[in-house]
């Protein structure tokens, strides 16, 4: 199937001017899928080596390598240049550079500009999401959230994905549903922000809980246990901070927990997985290549669970393995002699949950 060949003549005569904010593997597939809709996408880059490869031969090797990039990108590492003209821009800056890059270059966005993290991460210092950070630094803007099963190295390859815009405003939705869908990538939408944005976040403690039980061959049935048994423990937290459980029935929840403990193009299974074979986790990262987010959110959640009183024994496990030296066994073992609470969260009374 050629690179170009789920282009659409819908998008031809409404072609808008967009900017996607870092290089990384996401930014790539985000650029690429707005490109081949017919848009013309502002790319920026801090690395020039970088931009000037996307400019001349259309690769970005280092994050997706073998992938070429078609339609109108302009690369650039001009920060003011890419986003003061787009009419929608999509921020896909590393979560712990992400408010420094925002705040330093805060004038440059527009009154009213759509900005739309596709960032998954939580900042240490008060527990701040993305959209809460562009909501600090940039008010000014409408902001949204970009989140679901959407894992890069489909969507390049034009494989059927979906995702969540998460947005008060519903022209934002409509916006990026307009931008952004196609005959491969649907776009789904819902107001609960902070309920997406988290189950985003959270999913990446519970893929490399998974990819521990993959390396351990614990079986078909542990697996589908360890996800529900995640999907719950992820929602009751969310809930407790202040989303709609609902949201976890969703893409942004259920469809992204899926497809991040399952699959071996998932960075943080990757990096259980080569933990529950022996490797310490400073090997297992460094092999990566990437960030996996997974461990940065980990050290928050249990801080923030302990500090609400929030049971989160998955988390808690896990903290235990990669960061006290317990056996991954004993913890499992531990989990398995836990209280047989509810099995659906928010359906028994809340004096049972526990």
């Amino acid at each position: 199937m050629s690179q170009q060949s789920h282009s659409t003549s819908s998008h031809s005569d409404q072609k808008k001017q967009v900017a996607v904010l870092g290089g990384g593997s996401f930014g790539t597939a985000i650029t690429k899928v707005l490109a081949e809709n017919g848009h013309t996408v502002h790319f920026w880059m801090r690395d020039g080596n970088q931009a000037r490869e996307v400019a001349e031969q259309g690769t970005n090797q280092r994050y997706m390598p073998g992938i070429q990039l078609t339609g109108d990108i302009r690369p650039t590492t001009d920060f003011s240049t890419a986003v003061q003209s787009a009419e929608a821009v999509f921020v896909a800056i590393p979560s712990k550079a992400f408010r420094a890059v925002i705040q330093q270059h805060a004038a440059d966005f527009c009154n009213d500009q759509i900005v739309v993290s596709l960032t998954k991460g939580i900042e240490r210092h008060g527990f701040k999401l993305m959209s809460e950070i562009l909501q600090e630094e940039i008010p000014r803007t409408r902001i949204g959230v970009l989140s679901g099963p959407n894992l890069a190295g489909e969507i390049v390859n034009c494989d059927l994905t979906a995702t969540v815009i998460a947005a008060k405003d519903p022209d934002v939705r409509r916006t990026v549903q307009g931008l952004l869908g196609c005959e491969y990538f649907r776009v789904y939408a819902n107001v609960d922000i902070y309920g997406v944005e988290l189950a985003g976040a959270l999913k990446n403690i519970y893929a490399i809980v998974s990819g521990l039980a993959a390396a351990l061959d614990l079986g078909e049935n542990a697996k589908a246990m360890l996800i529900t048994r995640s999907l719950a423990e992820m929602s009751r937290f969310a809930v407790s901070l202040g989303a709609n459980p609902m949201t976890f029935m969703g893409l942004a929840g259920v469809g992204d927990l899926v497809v991040t403990c399952t699959s071996s193009k998932s960075r943080n299974y990757r990096v259980g997985y080569a933990v529950g074979k022996g490797a310490s986790l400073e090997d297992a990262a460094a092999e990566l290549g990437q960030v996996a987010e997974g461990i940065h959110t980990l050290q928050l959640v249990k801080e923030k669970a302990e500090d609400a009183g929030i049971y989160m024994p998955l988390v808690r496990g896990l903290y235990e393995i990669i960061h006290g030296g317990a056996s991954i066994k004993a913890v499992i073992n531990g989990l398995m002699m836990a209280v047989q609470n509810s099995d659906v969260e928010f359906i028994l009374p809340r004096t049972l949950t526990y």
